[in-house]
């Protein structure tokens, strides 16, 4: 089988990106219409560069989350500057579980929860595309890695 990487949906970036985008139009329409009569309307301007900031933020964030399955293991990267990696054996995985809120519903996205037996007992990726079919894949090949384990016929 090969590598399956999985990363957050960009959906709700796009979302963010578009309300600042409208969010700049109506500044702007405000500067225009207002500059004669307040020359200081200019610093209107400052909240969308400011608001900008949170879609760029969450952009850079999802660019540097990564789950792979791949082989016996599921490795769960995440850190823009410094990185941190969570190696989980499948024979290990107890519980996935996927919650979803009427928005991520609407939108086919989804929280994936994968709970294993140990300290760190719940690795939790949120805003997963098609996050049912993601815990359904992580679930078979943990069953496949048992099976084989165990010697059963597949």
């Amino acid at each position: 089988m090969p590598d399956l990487i999985i990363q957050p949906t960009k959906k709700w970036i796009r979302l963010q990106y578009w309300t600042v985008f409208v969010v700049l139009c109506i500044c702007i329409g405000v500067y225009v219409n207002k500059y004669e009569a307040y020359p200081r309307a200019g610093y209107f301007l400052i909240l969308p560069a400011l608001l900008f900031l949170f879609p760029v933020r969450s952009h850079v964030r999802q660019h540097f989350t990564k789950v792979t399955l791949s082989g016996d293991k599921l490795r769960y990267e995440l850190g823009v500057v410094s990185k941190a990696t969570r190696t989980i054996q499948l024979s290990k995985i107890q519980d996935v579980t996927v919650n979803q809120s009427l928005a991520q519903r609407l939108a086919g996205t989804g929280n994936l929860s994968i709970e294993t037996a140990g300290e760190a007992s719940r690795l939790t990726v949120v805003n997963i595309d098609d996050a049912q079919a993601v815990a359904d894949a992580i679930t078979d090949a943990a069953h496949d890695l048992g099976a084989k384990q165990k010697g059963a016929p597949f």
